[in-house]
């Protein structure tokens, strides 16, 4: 397999190597992926995260298994065990879809290798598609506010909703974005203000629970979030907290775009009361773990609500933007959605 580099993953001399994120970004620190086991680490802990990489990232990992001599079976295995390691992150199972259908052919160690190779690219082309689609809706738009981490960290490409924002600080310098620090893992506050830095964007860092003050004295233009899945009619899942931003979206009358590259659409979900949501360690909650270790500041023991995502009505939802274009909720009930 050819060298493929990302921000967050590479792949050079036959290794694959995934980048730390949980030691961002302070630290950055490279690790060796060369099993299941060692894959499903890292993304159980966020080592590596964002739907579109770790859709990616496996698929990589089962061609480097292919060319390291495994038979199909053991494969099969394998890709079986990673499609369970994140059961929100429906590109995971779209990207591992079409390994398995190159796995059922003859040769098989080949297709596996070319089909890989096809999705890391594909998706640096989704991105920048993307980037061009939604960058067109904000013209207007000043001060925008994000939630999570949907760059160059998430996918192999410039990213989702970050891509947007990047393509629209291209067009128009006069972008200044809010950070959302995310709770309770604070990819907004460690990742995307990081990303955005690096990028010469102006931001600033809100706690979550500050984002209803802002609209509430007119200092956001739009917000724009990724996905983790998108049903059929529109309802999609993000990283927790997102629907919180939807409802004042609404309320407050500010355009609410979710960011998704096709791979998200779920053909076989009809709505998000079909989306399964992933419950995580009490812990993240009773306190904070970072490269600077763990601090616990709530009594031991104490019981915690932990879901990693939440799902977001279609009602609440201005557009999805897409690598195929940018869709309205008259789109969505056409079936527009799905049709790539």
């Amino acid at each position: 397999m050819q060298d493929l580099l990302s921000t967050a993953l590479r792949y050079e001399k036959n290794t694959l190597y995934i980048l730390d994120q949980t030691l961002l970004p302070h630290e950055m620190k490279w690790l060796e992926c060369s099993d299941v086991d060692a894959m499903v680490e890292v993304i159980q802990s966020l080592r590596t995260r964002g739907a579109p990489l770790i859709g990616i990232a496996c698929s990589v990992l089962v061609a480097h298994l292919a060319e390291q001599g495994m038979d199909k079976p053991q494969l099969a295995h394998a890709i079986e065990v990673l499609r369970a390691s994140r059961p929100t992150a429906v590109n995971l199972m779209n990207n591992l879809q079409e390994m398995s259908a190159a796995l059922a052919s003859e040769n098989y160690h080949q297709q596996l290798v070319k089909t890989a190779e096809k999705l890391f690219f594909e998706d640096i082309s989704l991105c920048q598609q993307m980037a061009e689609n939604g960058a067109k809706l904000l013209k207007n738009c000043h001060n925008l506010l994000t939630h999570c981490n949907t760059g160059s960290l998430a996918t192999v490409g410039m990213g989702t909703a970050l891509s947007v924002i990047q393509q629209a600080y291209k067009n128009n310098e006069n972008i200044h974005v809010y950070v959302d620090e995310t709770r309770p893992l604070l990819q907004g506050g460690r990742l995307t203000a990081w990303e955005l830095s690096e990028l010469n964007i102006p931001n600033t860092i809100i706690c979550d629970n500050m984002a209803a003050s802002l609209m509430a004295k007119g200092q956001v233009d739009a917000i724009l979030v990724g996905a983790d899945r998108i049903a059929v009619n529109g309802d999609f899942a993000n990283k927790i907290g997102t629907y919180n931003l939807a409802v004042l979206a609404d309320y407050h009358d500010i355009p609410f775009y979710v960011v998704a590259p096709y791979t998200t659409i779920d053909v076989d979900c009809l709505s998000g009361e079909n989306i399964p949501v992933e419950q995580r360690d009490g812990d993240e909650v009773r306190g904070v773990k970072g490269s600077f270790g763990q601090v616990l500041w709530s009594p031991e023991g104490a019981k915690v609500y932990n879901p990693a995502f939440d799902v977001t009505p279609a009602k609440l939802v201005t557009g999805w933007v897409l690598d195929t274009g940018v869709f309205e909720a008259e789109d969505i009930k056409a079936g527009k959605l799905v049709k790539h």
